[in-house]
């Protein structure tokens, strides 16, 4: 239950004083539904109303507060036009302008012959200074009602910036006193407020430098959000590592007998990652481990050792992928090898469907089913393992926690293998994998060839259409990317239509298209025919970006590579180069290019690096969309943000499982303490994993 004394920072925002009904809705799109959504939503600049100069020298377009006698009205001679107040300041007139106005309302708001406070912006219109609706008008008496230096704050159609503004006071109003969840030490050392102070400091910003990501209250608040993430899954990992594992030690048999069968030797990154892997499993502890590689460093050969250790042991093992494409692409990889082991590979996905499906389902049930491919239709009901040990993951950021846990529930005691092909810069990695081991694969398989990138203008495309002619004539097949269009993917299928037809005027029945709105089948059918038969050239959408692999892929055109993300041109780029031919990849822009763009296009020009990618892209964009997808199951901040505060994420981390290790109940004070801040975040499930929670 949430604590009651967060119960006011979890009333609607309608419930503040003078925001009706009207602003509600549209203060819940701008920030949130309730007050506390409002004390997140945090100024994106400041205006200043210090500046008074007299009215002929104030300067055009910006802020000015004046102290101004009023001089004469002069309504419109029609109802259209502007009504003006005249007014001076003794050094020259100004003429206040109200379009649709009533009239008795403005001669009471600025009666002839008094003096007012008037604050906005200062134009010029024929050679007069004007201020159309004024921020604020006060009497002189009440100039104190201004505030001098103003928070301005994100908003969306229709809602008065001003309006917004009051629902924050209105949610500063109501600011409980909470127990402090920091260490004192930690506090001190670091010269951050109280958590209500912080509040309070942060919405009243003295000028734009207080914006700033590391002033004492926004890094304080960004610490109590990280905190919250932190504990929450630490306690998840706990809670996890508190269910009894089981040793997992395979005799090798079958392991020896799929690397004896490989054409190359294991690299020394996949050896390590074994020896971890295999040591966790041996563990009584059940295994949580993340296994990151760069595009083509070898996962899936990983995952098949590791499972194959399972099954030596008599029990099973799934690898669930989050597409139809990735999962049949394991299963492609990994069948082969298996069967020169004698085991048998099953592959379950939501297309599987009436008796087909059934018999898969019964061969798992009873346990012939050594290893099973799927998606995540392994997860569904009616789904049951004879005696599931290794729930191996891939691309985890399609997936939630919670995901990851049901199908660990498939068995008993499972040990978990999570796998991402996407490097994830290590700050994100903290916050998405906390709750996991790490190993790390950096190293490519012998023989894989580095990949010329060049940035090409857009105005080029004929020569670069040219090309792609001359290298399908010499054998070679070929993707063509089209851009992302305004995050609508009916536009993007509308674009690699359009893209797909031109291109076929040149090219006929060589040229083939996928993207996400067609059907499993017919997407299947493009792939093996682009893989094996006749289409040469494959025009598609952001669909082929991670697990396909088709080595005689050479050559990568992306259309406006300005619009990706830099870890989503990464995986693209990592479709081509896995065979033994040379490889190109030409990142066409649209010029001209902003500053972001040319940065972004920069390092994949000097790099293939895919850490260093991630690090960078977290730079240029920001933590929101450095995946590339929105729907990333990566936590989204509100207050923290993981470029500008990347620091404070490995000190959250070691107090969170200092607290933990202290404290496992979160029982005492400070225990207490982070209860309220796990609520206060609404991290309600980890709360749950407590007992007598």
């Amino acid at each position: 239950m949430r604590p009651e004394l967060l119960f006011p920072l979890f009333a609607e925002v309608g419930r503040i004083k003078g925001v009706g009904p009207r602003y509600a809705k549209l203060i819940e799109k701008a920030a949130g539904p309730q007050l506390v959504d409002l004390l997140w939503h945090l100024p994106s600049g400041v205006v200043d109303r210090r500046p008074a100069p007299p009215i002929p020298e104030a300067p055009e377009g910006r802020i000015a507060t004046l102290t101004l006698t009023v001089l004469r009205h002069q309504p419109s001679p029609n109802r259209r036009g502007p009504y003006r107040v005249v007014c001076t300041d003794g050094h020259g007139d100004i003429d206040l302008v109200y379009f649709h106005a009533k009239g008795d309302w403005l001669e009471k708001l600025l009666p002839v012959g008094e003096r007012r406070v008037v604050s906005g912006r200062v134009e010029r219109f024929q050679g007069r200074a004007q201020m159309a609706h004024p921020d604020h008008v006060v009497p002189e008496a009440e100039a104190d009602q201004i505030r001098i230096v103003e928070p301005t704050y994100p908003t969306t159609e229709g809602l008065p910036v001003r309006i917004l503004g009051k629902a924050v006071g209105g949610a500063l109003e109501r600011l409980p006193t909470l127990p402090e969840w920091i260490s004192p030490s930690l506090v001190a050392q670091r010269g951050w407020p109280r958590w209500d102070e912080a509040i309070r400091r942060v919405h009243a910003p003295g000028d734009a430098a207080d914006l700033e990501p590391s002033t004492p209250a926004r890094a304080r608040l960004a610490y109590d959000e990280i905190l919250s993430n932190q504990l929450a899954l630490a306690l998840v990992r706990a809670r996890m590592k508190r269910q009894k594992g089981r040793s997992i030690r395979g005799d090798g048999r079958l392991r020896d007998a799929v690397i004896a069968a490989l054409p190359f030797a294991l690299t020394g990154a996949q050896r390590s990652a074994l020896a971890e892997i295999e040591g966790d499993m041996a563990s009584e502890s059940r295994m949580l481990r993340l296994l990151q590689g760069d595009v083509g460093s070898g996962k899936t050969l990983v995952a098949l050792i590791a499972m194959l250790n399972a099954v030596e042991c008599g029990a099973q093992a799934a690898l669930m992928a989050p597409t139809e494409i990735l999962a049949r692409q394991h299963f492609a990889t990994i069948e082969p090898l298996a069967r020169k082991a004698g085991i048998r590979v099953e592959i379950l996905t939501g297309r599987d469907k009436g008796k087909a499906r059934a018999a898969v389902v019964g061969r798992i049930a009873e346990g012939t089913a050594s290893i099973v491919v799927g998606t995540h239709a392994l997860f569904q009901e009616g789904v049951e393992f004879r005696d599931l040990a290794l729930a191996v993951i891939d691309e985890q950021h399609r997936f939630g926690v919670h995901q990851r846990m049901s199908l660990g529930g498939k068995g008993q005691a499972v040990d978990t293998l999570v796998m991402t092909a996407t490097p994830i810069p290590r700050t994100l990695l903290m916050t998405a994998y906390g709750d996991l081991d790490v190993s790390r694969l950096t190293e490519k398989p012998p023989g894989r060839r580095p990949i010329d990138t060049r940035t090409v203008p857009l105005d080029r495309l004929g020569e670069v259409v040219d090309g792609v002619a001359r290298k399908l004539d010499q054998g070679a097949k070929v993707y063509w990317v089209c851009p992302l269009v305004e995050e609508s993917e009916k536009l993007d299928v509308a674009a690699a239509e359009e893209r797909a037809s031109t291109l076929r005027r040149r090219f006929g029945d060589r040229v083939g298209v996928v993207h996400g709105r067609m059907k499993g089948p017919e997407k299947d059918a493009v792939m093996d025919a682009f893989k094996n038969g006749s289409v040469d050239l494959l025009v598609a959408t952001t669909v082929i970006e991670v697990g396909v692999d088709v080595p005689d892929a050479t050559v990568m055109v992306i259309e406006h590579a300005e619009r990706f993300g830099l870890a989503q041109l990464h995986q693209l780029r990592g479709r081509i180069g896995r065979g033994d031919k040379d490889s190109t990849c030409l990142l066409l822009y649209g010029a001209p290019l902003t500053e972001t763009g040319r940065a972004r296009l920069a390092v994949m020009r000097e790099s293939e690096d895919g850490f260093r990618i991630a690090e960078e892209d977290l730079k240029l964009r920001g933590a929101g969309e450095v995946l590339g997808t929105r729907q990333s199951g990566l936590p989204t901040f509100k207050l923290a943000d993981p470029a500008a505060h990347a620091g404070l994420f490995p000190v959250a981390r070691d107090d969170a499982r200092l607290l933990l290790g202290q404290d496992p109940e979160l029982d005492g004070p400070r225990g207490q303490a982070a209860r309220v801040l796990l609520y206060l975040f609404e991290r309600d499930a980890a709360v749950r994993y407590l007992r007598g929670a």
